[in-house]
């Protein structure tokens, strides 16, 4: 079983990666400047999936803000809508997720 400390540990170092990461996606779509109609289409396209990963990483980082809550209130593991025990299988797929398997569905 794995220790609480060690879900914080796994939820704090994928939170500073997902952090990272949107600070490099803005950086790459501040640095687009083309004047070429067809660079800038290719830019443009290029933009669009920067800015749909940025989107699911924001999204991910609300999750796991919102884990790390469930951990320093002592919720952690267990399902926000039925208070059952969350399995330990489904939080080592997703550590950050509020709902047992069957409130899930």
């Amino acid at each position: 079983m794995t220790s609480l400390a060690t879900r914080k540990s796994q939820l704090e170092g994928r939170l500073a990666d997902l952090k990272g990461r949107l600070v490099g996606i803005e950086a790459e779509l501040d640095s687009h400047h083309a004047v070429d109609w067809e660079d800038l289409a290719t830019e443009r396209e290029g933009d669009e999936v920067l800015e749909g990963m940025g989107l699911s990483g924001q999204q991910e980082i609300r999750r796991i803000e919102a884990a790390l809550q469930r951990l320093a209130a002592g919720e952690y593991g267990y399902c926000v809508k039925c208070g059952a025990e969350i399995g330990e299988a489904r939080l080592d797929a997703l550590p950050y997720t509020p709902f047992c398997r069957n409130c899930a569905q």
